[in-house]
């Protein structure tokens, strides 16, 4: 199993990606045989096809580009290396060595630094070396990434927002989970295990709020250069705006985490005060789940007692007008405080 693992992906490749990539190379190889006749089998058009198709049209126009200039320096260092030196096996290893070092010198990227000496080795190992060959070979190039980008143009291209949008409510939730936790821990005593356990949670907010993040530039890369774009861009940009709250509410939420758990004592529940500051961000995670719940699609919203139990109006109030508090708890509720504040502003978009 653990063999297996490792050549195995969690995720599937999308069907239709699969779907246009056959299409692509099969289009190649023909197109290549019918513009170059007698040119022999245009591998390189159909390699340049299988790579250039990715998940996104701004994607492939950057491995077409790449695979294009990769296969136009290892052909020419192919073929300068062949004509001075001929076509013997030991010269098919300096060529690849001479095209690694190349590579490095003009800093190019690892998609090109490893198609430079593996278009010479192909040229030097199955081809000729003559004017005509390497100008056959980059052709072939030319049409198979041509002829993938169309494809990935023409047959339907992906638009990534779901993964950004339910990522983004995922973490809204627990953001607002997190709230409740702290709420409960205010209202009554907590143990040192409690609160540690309150604090390993509210980190792995972080990691979420990164998945978020990846969701999002891969939501913007989907729509680089795709026709549809203009039908999706106002949903990306209501999206960023949303993460950009998301991000803000994940910090407040766990520096209040953190302040609690660090200035924690077992009368802090007896402060009329920090019961108020309970209720009010049970309010803050009350709108929170509301507002998520606001932005679901109606295909994934569940009942209200599968989820929560909303009332349809936001319920936070006005900030909280605190007299001076006892000396021993003045840090944590002032830091509650202004963060409850942050809070409140990032919900309701003051």
């Amino acid at each position: 199993m653990r063999l297996t693992a490792r050549f195995q992906s969690n995720n599937r490749v999308p069907l239709l990606q699969a779907v246009k990539t056959s299409v692509a190379t099969v289009l190649a190889w023909f197109l290549a045989q019918l513009l170059l006749p007698g040119a022999g089998l245009p591998i390189f058009a159909a390699i340049a096809a299988l790579l250039v198709v990715q998940p996104s049209i701004n994607q492939s126009l950057g491995k077409a580009i790449e695979r294009t200039l990769g296969v136009v320096g290892g052909v020419l260092v192919a073929y300068g290396i062949g004509l001075l030196f001929g076509t013997s096996s030991w010269i098919v290893l300096l060529a690849v060595v001479v095209c690694i070092f190349l590579a490095w010198a003009f800093r190019l990227n690892p998609g090109s630094s490893n198609q430079v000496p593996i278009s010479a080795m192909l040229v030097l190992s199955i081809g000729a070396t003559t004017p005509a060959y390497a100008l056959d070979r980059i052709i072939e190039t030319c049409i198979g990434a041509g002829i993938a980008l169309v494809v990935n143009i023409l047959i339907v291209p992906p638009v990534l927002l779901t993964p950004a949008h339910d990522s983004l409510t995922l973490l809204a939730r627990e953001v607002a989970h997190t709230l409740d936790r702290v709420a409960i821990a205010l209202r009554s005593p907590q143990t040192n295990a409690a609160l540690a356990e309150m604090m390993i949670e509210a980190r792995l907010l972080r990691p979420m709020l990164v998945s978020a993040e990846k969701a999002i530039v891969q939501a913007e890369e989907s729509l680089t250069l795709n026709p549809r774009q203009a039908s999706y861009r106002t949903a990306l940009d209501a999206e960023i705006v949303r993460y950009e709250r998301l991000r803000a509410l994940v910090t407040r939420s766990i520096g209040m985490v953190r302040a609690l758990h660090d200035h924690y004592d077992h009368t802090l529940h007896r402060e009329p005060t920090v019961q108020a500051l309970s209720l009010e961000l049970e309010r803050a995670a009350h709108d929170l789940r509301l507002l998520a719940r606001q932005d679901e699609r109606p295909d994934e919203r569940v009942s209200v007692e599968e989820d929560w139990e909303l009332a349809d109006d936001p319920a936070l109030t006005a900030p909280l007008v605190i007299a001076a508090p006892p000396p021993q708890h003045w840090i944590l509720i002032g830091s509650l405080m202004e963060d409850l504040r942050r809070v409140r502003e990032e919900i309701t978009g003051e």
